[in-house]
């Protein structure tokens, strides 16, 4: 399966090779064939001693990429039984995972809006560029859906409880906020990156880059550390949601808002998820068990009911099944973490494993 040329730009400039992800009107949202053209560009260029440097940017000026293209995920999951979502994953869990082991300097521009499957593609890189005008979320439980392309793997990583705030709400944050978080490594101001561009033409990632990183406009979680951490530690959704309400905080109470409005069976997968990366290991580990719950999420009334509510009809209402967290017991959240019906993904692992 090869993806049209105009949806996935490769090209290269001197000692850099460029991808750029060109569905500006979509947001640059993810398909099947873009995903398989990136993976064969990064095999060539892999044994091209010319490139020095990959780079990952998005067209138009929205954003460098919206995720993935939901609205076929959700025609697959009504008619197509799910086989073609599943197989999407598969290849692009393992996009994700090479991306992580890239033996060449792997540069994400997340410039502009970065979500779920843009997160996939750029956090898991070696350099990994945040702007002004960077948003970066993981919005999955509000479509019934969990954190995705090792979102909980680098979530998990996050400070203290930041990382299950970010999850469960599906929070968009800037540029200083990713790089507490760890899904960001430099900030550099949007007006400066077709000059760092041009560098990293001529020159090492390292050299170029030290010119253009500036401090970034300040950011909100640091001084929310306080209730996050506080609420978000607990064991069960339900605590953390009985925190939140309680805390007095009025931002604590917002966020209890937000967590009322999303899938409680997504909310109750997520946090288990979250929980469990940790003892997993690398990053190959977490894919592997994204895998299982998002071919779970295929079969799920939640899934195709929470992209219905906010891409399909845009009515924002989704009808969740079950409609509270008390009714989703134990066995409804395990179902997302058994072998999948057409056999699990197997991921080799990374040479650095991360040390928890």
């Amino acid at each position: 399966m090869t993806a049209p040329d105009d949806q996935v730009l490769l090209r290269t400039e001197g000692r850099a090779a460029h991808i750029t992800l060109n569905r500006p009107r979509a947001l640059n949202a993810l398909t099947h064939a873009m995903v398989r053209r990136i993976d064969e560009a990064l095999t060539v260029w892999e044994h091209d001693p010319a490139v020095r440097t990959v780079i990952i940017t998005g067209a138009g000026e929205r954003g460098l990429c919206a995720g993935g293209d939901i609205r076929s995920i959700h025609e697959d999951a009504r008619a197509g039984g799910g086989a073609a979502s599943a197989a999407f994953w598969r290849d692009e869990y393992r996009l994700n995972a090479r991306i992580a082991r890239y033996p060449k300097p792997y540069v994400a521009v997340m410039d502009g809006i970065v979500m779920g499957g843009g997160v996939g593609v750029s956090a898991h890189g070696d350099v990994r560029i945040v702007t002004e005008r960077s948003r970066i979320a993981m919005p999955e439980t509000g479509i019934g859906f969990v954190p995705d392309v090792g979102g909980t793997y680098l979530l998990a990583l996050a400070p203290g409880e930041l990382g299950t705030h970010l999850a469960l709400t599906g929070t968009g944050i800037g540029a200083a906020d990713a790089l507490l978080c760890g899904l960001a490594d430099h900030f550099v101001p949007h007006d400066d990156l077709p000059a760092l561009l041009a560098d990293l033409a001529e020159r090492p990632v390292w050299d170029a880059l030290k010119e253009y990183v500036r401090q970034p406009p300040p950011g909100e979680l640091a001084g929310r550390r306080a209730w996050i951490d506080a609420c978000y530690g607990a064991d069960t959704v339900e605590e953390i949601v009985a925190r939140l309400r309680a805390h007095g905080a009025r931002d604590a109470e917002a966020a209890s808002d937000t967590l009322a409005a999303k899938s409680p069976t997504a909310l109750k997968v997520t946090l288990t998820a979250l929980r469990r990366a940790p003892g997993l290991g690398p990053l190959e580990r977490v894919l592997e068990q994204e895998y299982r719950i998002s071919c779970a999420a295929l079969s799920s009334y939640d899934l195709v009911e929470g992209i219905r509510a906010q891409v399909i009809d845009k009515d924002r209402s989704p009808r969740w099944t079950p409609a509270t967290l008390a009714e989703v017991d134990g066995a409804d959240v395990e179902r997302y973490f058994g072998p999948p019906a057409g056999g699990d993904i197997q991921l080799a692992t990374t040479p650095q494993e991360v040390a928890w």
